[in-house]
């Protein structure tokens, strides 16, 4: 296990220590003399200063013990908090740098998910005086939020990582939707995410039709952690400041309009980001935030931000469907067939839990959806990323055998 000092290359890469956070080792006037012979040497006091910083935007024991540290001999640590089309922002916890990514990980990635997101711990290599970075490499990642790519195209696509909780909000005016909330859900449960569900706007209804919306979402599942708020009358949002703990990491999720950038900006105490008002006539948001992004709060919590997502399409989620509909999944293994597809069978406890209005009608018909959504979405997914290796195979023979015309050539 790498030492907890192997930070920012300021430390001999063959130090091996246990790790105990981020205060000082264990018999720290055994280490002097390797820090003091190592050509990257920094002081004591400003290694445990930059560790700390780290510490300030999440970079726990988690990430700390998995430290390569051969990658930090010419290398720092620092955290994405943004990404824009062509570049990223990312943080070291005293300054914020512009940075790409490096040639080997720009080309050799294999999928979406092996670049960067918001959220991401790297390996950097700072230029022009800290003014530019490189993007080396990542860290594993505690967990990452995806879905589906929006449109035809079956490919993951990136929201954050390392989120500790998610903070999905369902706005109280005409947006408010019970299945959507449910998609969200899984996504955040397949993830190992926590999930909290936060209730927008809640000054425009009357008192009786929020506690019903709130009764409605616990009725089917008892253990998520409901809050109703608003920005506007400044109700609620104590409550919300209640669950965030500094150097815990939050992603807001939710549609367009429902509040998330007001919501950032209350939490902030401050008009940090541009805010729109929803549509008049559709009551539709419109893309205020056009990108994700990183901020810390002034409580010490860092809060991601993310652009409305209207279209929720996921695959590979069996687990997370089944931690949402977890009334529905108790019938599962009551039904006759171990294959039961809980649509014409004979037998079938699902159907008779349904019949029996033991199972809502509405959050039977999208449990089907997605699983069926999930199903095919994975299915097509693998035989995409089958065709693009048999694909890959095809272009390096081609490669190898004209590199052996070649050779021939030359050698007759």
């Amino acid at each position: 296990m790498s030492g907890s000092l192997a930070l920012s290359g300021f430390v001999p890469a063959t130090y091996e220590a246990p790790v105990s956070g981020f205060g000082a080792p264990e018999q720290p006037e055994k280490l002097w003399p390797k820090l003091k012979s190592s050509p990257n040497f920094y002081c004591f006091q400003d290694w445990k200063y930059r560790a700390m910083k780290l510490k300030h935007l999440g970079f726990d024991n988690w990430f700390q013990n998995r430290i390569d540290a051969g990658k930090t001999k010419d290398k720092g640590i620092a955290r994405v908090i943004a990404v824009n089309k062509d570049s990223y922002l990312v943080s070291d916890g005293r300054r914020e740098i512009l940075g790409e990514l490096a040639g080997k990980l720009m080309y050799g990635a294999e999928s979406p998910l092996e670049y960067p997101t918001v959220g991401d711990w790297a390996y950097v290599q700072y230029v022009d005086n800290h003014e530019f970075c490189i993007i080396h490499d990542l860290f594993p990642r505690l967990t990452v939020l995806k879905r589906k790519n929006p449109g035809k195209q079956t490919e993951y696509q990136l929201i954050a990582a390392n989120i500790n909780t998610a903070l999905i909000i369902q706005s109280l005016d005409g947006d408010y939707n019970p299945r959507r909330l449910e998609r969200c859900l899984a996504m955040a449960r397949e993830s190992n995410i926590q999930p909290v569900v936060l209730l927008s706007k809640s000054d425009i209804p009357e008192t009786g039709e929020v506690t019903g919306r709130i009764s409605e979402i616990t009725q089917n599942m008892p253990d998520i952690q409901i809050l109703a708020y608003s920005v506007k009358s400044n109700t609620g949002l104590d409550d919300i400041r209640g669950l965030l703990t500094a150097g815990k990491t939050y992603c807001m999720i939710g549609s367009s309009g429902v509040g998330k950038t007001s919501l950032l900006n209350a939490l902030l105490e401050e008009t940090a980001f541009k805010t729109r008002e929803v549509r008049e006539k559709s009551g539709k948001g419109k893309h205020t935030t056009t990108r994700r992004q990183l901020a810390i709060l002034q409580s010490g919590a860092l809060m991601i931000d993310s652009p409305g997502m209207r279209e929720l399409g996921n695959f590979a989620i069996d687990s997370g469907i089944a931690d949402t509909f977890q009334e529905i999944e108790s019938f599962v293994d009551k039904c006759r067939f171990n294959d039961c597809s809980h649509t014409r069978e004979d037998g079938c406890a699902v159907l008779q839990a349904l019949s029996d209005g033991k199972i809502s009608d509405a959050r039977y018909r999208n449990y089907m959806k997605m699983k069926k959504e999930s199903a095919y979405y994975e299915q097509s997914y693998l035989e995409k990323k089958r065709k693009d290796k048999k694909f890959g195979k095809l272009c390096k023979s081609i490669i190898k055998g004209k590199r052996n015309k070649r050779m021939a050539y030359y050698d007759s």
